[in-house]
């Protein structure tokens, strides 16, 4: 417990999956939690969580798509606290937005020029939009940690999804300039790749795991990830303890790039 004692943490995604056990987890470790996601009622069961376990955080509904909607987050997480030490962008759009917005997560040649931008608005302009603001409030402190989730697809090709790994491939390479150009201000930046976890995100694909023969051929471990898997390693790269942590590209996939 204490690993996040006084820090300020903006988590987006909060509203569910690895941003809500972001959100979750750094609370529990004594940092003051600022969620965002599009939808309020998400939010608020998360903020609910975070204070029947005696942690201190408020939320923002806002589309992170737009600079608007990424100045409203950081506004009212300098009103209510003052500073910013860590920025987790987990807010994006995967495999379930098909659902919503059918073609999205196709190939190029299935994948339409407006969906092509909705989902890099979602998935990449969200992070551009929030660091821009962020990070010069991160140097008045001096320092911070960001902390991207890509996606194991951001690091190896895929058949399908292009506009998804096109985004997160993006957010690995962006990771790494952030580290290049802000590391002698005291800003850490670090990406993290998930491979499948259990989340929303891929809801319609977990079923895949129950044959076993699938399982293997997608993850050594037969068995998707928990979100949080994925926030223990956020936890770190948040926390003090990952000080000469920079630049790096952290896969918590169970394996599966390893095989793939």
């Amino acid at each position: 417990m204490g690993r996040l004692q006084d820090k300020v943490a903006i988590v987006t995604g909060a509203g569910t999956g690895i941003g809500r056990a972001s959100m979750q987890m750094f609370a529990r470790e004594g940092a003051k939690v600022v969620g965002c996601s599009r939808t309020q009622s998400n939010l608020d069961e998360t903020l609910a969580s975070v204070k029947r376990d005696g942690g201190t955080g408020i939320v923002v509904a806002a589309d992170l798509s737009t600079p608007e909607g990424a100045q409203k987050l950081v506004d009212a997480t300098l009103e209510a606290y003052g500073r910013i030490d860590v920025l987790v962008n987990a807010a994006g759009v995967g495999y379930s937005w098909n659902k919503k917005q059918p073609g999205s997560m196709g190939a190029v040649t299935e994948t339409t020029p407006e969906l092509w931008r909705q989902v890099m608005a979602i998935d990449l302009d969200s992070v551009f939009y929030m660091c821009r603001l962020v990070i010069p409030h991160m140097k008045e402190v001096g320092g911070g940690s960001i902390i991207n989730i890509s996606s194991v697809l951001g690091v190896m090709g895929h058949p399908d999804a292009h506009a998804y790994t096109a985004a997160k491939g993006a957010m690995v390479n962006l990771s790494r300039s952030l580290c290049a150009a802000y590391a002698l201000d005291g800003i850490r930046a670090n990406c993290i790749c998930p491979g499948f976890i259990d989340t929303p995100m891929i809801e319609s694909h977990i079923s895949m795991f129950d044959d076993e023969a699938i399982a293997d051929r997608f993850c050594p471990m037969h068995r998707t990830g928990t979100p949080d898997e994925i926030a223990y390693a956020c936890l770190y790269l948040a926390s003090d303890e990952s000080t000469y942590t920079n630049g790096s590209i952290m896969l918590v996939d169970g394996g599966s790039s390893a095989r793939l």
